[in-house]
């Protein structure tokens, strides 16, 4: 008989990254008790453990975060929202100083503290101690795999499986929060190898909206050895392999530095070299990204001497801009009681069309985490008051676990090779059309087909198995969502329809499993900021 432990808190937060860090801790401090569940170790878990992430930073003058606004506004494409970049700026501001009995800020060299750029491994640690200082109970290696219903529709819980005690788990909670990162397909992408779509899977199983899924053309460079982050190539000159200097624009242009970068791959392997790197980068990468230099030395290079080859890393959703939607100021999805925060909810509202690293993404995921937290937190007291949180509760959760026929084997590499390939493979992403889209999705739905007919894992086989799944479906979501936007907005590009389209200018929203829908938002299903 398989062992099963129930446990119970006003709030639930599955993943263990920053967004969700700060989820638990916003909540904790409104004074809901709180279970923080990660697949991974809280701490180290996700990508902001392995990089120096710098927050959207912006005194509180109206000249300046007016300005800032504006020009981030000027890069969204027309789907980002004013109101809602001014409360994120408001919330890093007033928020991330909070940390300082945590983690060890530096100084801005006046005499004052510099906030805005942290070390991301002391960064996540802190963020671990801040929520055990407030109670948080934090079950690491615990990941979730479905959630749980009331007989209302709302969200009353989650079941997941315990790795290292090899044991199922349930959890009750007033409310609960989808912190679990973005989906990068096990593309080697440092710090992403927990990131698989588990969150959207989950909240799509329970009814919820995604949006702006046809954004996820992200990519990082890294030597081609290991991924590491993209700070030093700011300045990197580019060759190829008979040392002739290639034509790569700024990574400021992003879509022109990367279409120039994929033509050269074609052509054969690329080199990198930082022989012209500033000399303040050389001074300062271990303090603010220790993990980059590291694959270097274990190969006996100097990264800013040596030219070496270099591959790009797909990042997918993590820095794309796309994720569950959210409905209220509250980050609720469109589902009562299911929050999302993070690479988890969609990043539109302040990233709109395009990202980048850190800067906003940071921001969001602290913001979000913090709404969140707080909102999950108030409607969790509310309901235990009341006593709304009781009754029987329905496990959601399909592909992988519940199969549709006879379970049988099911190859999840194959399924997981072929959403890398229509997701992530350069001459698929960068240059998209209605007909390679439409043969994707004819792929991509067989091999969901498959998994939903007759995959199901056991034991720890019931994590791969999601994992599997949450890949494929999203990688469905992300292709169905390219097909439907006929037009090239930001980091999506379509040869086939190159312009903008001012009937496009709305958000584009997808769901469902069997049958995926499409729709672009109206102004009566905008979420609201106040």
């Amino acid at each position: 008989m398989t062992r099963m432990w129930a446990f119970e808190s006003d709030v639930l937060v599955i993943g263990g990254g920053m967004a969700a860090a700060w989820a638990a801790i916003s909540a904790a401090r409104e004074g809901a008790s709180v279970t923080l569940v990660d697949k991974g170790f809280v701490g180290t878990s996700g990508v902001t453990a392995t990089g120096g992430p710098n927050h959207w930073w912006v005194p509180p003058d109206p000249a300046r975060r007016e300005t800032a606004i504006r020009r981030r506004l000027e890069t969204a494409y027309g789907l980002a929202d004013a109101d809602w970049m001014a409360r994120v700026i408001d919330i890093t501001w007033r928020t991330l100083p909070d940390l300082a009995a945590y983690y060890p800020f530096s100084g801005d060299g006046q005499g004052g503290t510099y906030y805005s750029g942290v070390r991301g491994p002391d960064y996540m640690r802190g963020l671990r101690r801040y929520a055990l200082a407030l109670g948080v109970r934090v079950l690491d290696h615990h990941p979730a795999l479905e959630l749980l219903a009331r007989p209302d529709g709302s969200i009353g819980g989650a079941a997941g499986y315990a790795r290292l005690q090899r044991q199922s788990w349930t959890a009750r909670a007033g409310a609960v929060i989808l912190a679990t990162g973005g989906c990068a397909f096990r593309s080697g992408l440092i710090g992403s190898h927990n990131n698989t779509g588990d969150g959207y899977l989950m909240g799509v199983e329970a009814g919820a909206e995604l949006s702006g899924m046809e954004f996820c053309v992200a990519y990082s460079i890294s030597p081609a050895w290991a991924s590491t982050r993209t700070l030093p190539y700011t300045g990197a000159r580019f060759f190829d392999a008979e040392g002739r200097l290639l034509d790569v624009p700024s990574p400021l242009a992003q879509r022109d530095y990367l279409c120039a970068l994929a033509r050269a791959f074609a052509q054969g392997p690329v080199f990198a070299d930082l022989h012209e790197a500033p000399e303040l980068l050389r001074t300062v990468i271990r303090k603010i990204q220790p993990a980059t230099p590291t694959p270097f030395e274990r190969r006996g290079l100097d990264m800013f001497r040596d030219r070496f080859p270099v591959a790009l890393y797909g990042e997918g959703t993590i820095r794309g801009t796309g994720g569950l939607r959210i409905t209220d100021g509250a980050c609720q999805t469109s589902v009562p009681g299911l929050y999302a925060a993070g690479d988890a909810a969609t990043r539109e509202l302040v990233a709109g069309a395009t990202s980048g690293g850190g800067a906003q993404n940071a921001a969001w995921a602290l913001a979000s985490g913090v709404l969140a937290g707080s909102g999950a937190a108030s409607l969790a007291l509310i309901l235990g008051k009341g006593g709304g949180r009781h009754g029987p509760l329905t496990a959601l959760g399909q592909a992988g676990l519940r199969p549709r026929a006879t379970s049988r084997p099911v190859d999840d590499q194959a399924a997981i090779g072929l959403a890398r390939h229509h997701i992530l493979d350069l001459d698929q992403a960068l240059w998209r059309n209605a007909e390679s889209l439409a043969t994707a999705q004819a792929e991509l739905n067989a091999a969901w087909a498959e998994i939903q007919d007759h995959r199901r894992g056991d034991g720890l086989g019931l994590v791969a198995a999601r994992e599997a799944a949450a890949m494929t479906a999203t990688a469905r979501w992300c292709n169905a969502a390219a097909l439907a936007r006929t037009e090239s907005r930001g980091m999506h590009v379509r040869t086939d329809a190159p312009a903008a389209m001012p009937a496009h200018d709305g958000r584009l929203l997808v769901d469902g499993l069997d049958r995926i829908r499409t729709r672009f938002e109206t102004a009566g299903t905008k979420a609201n900021a106040a």
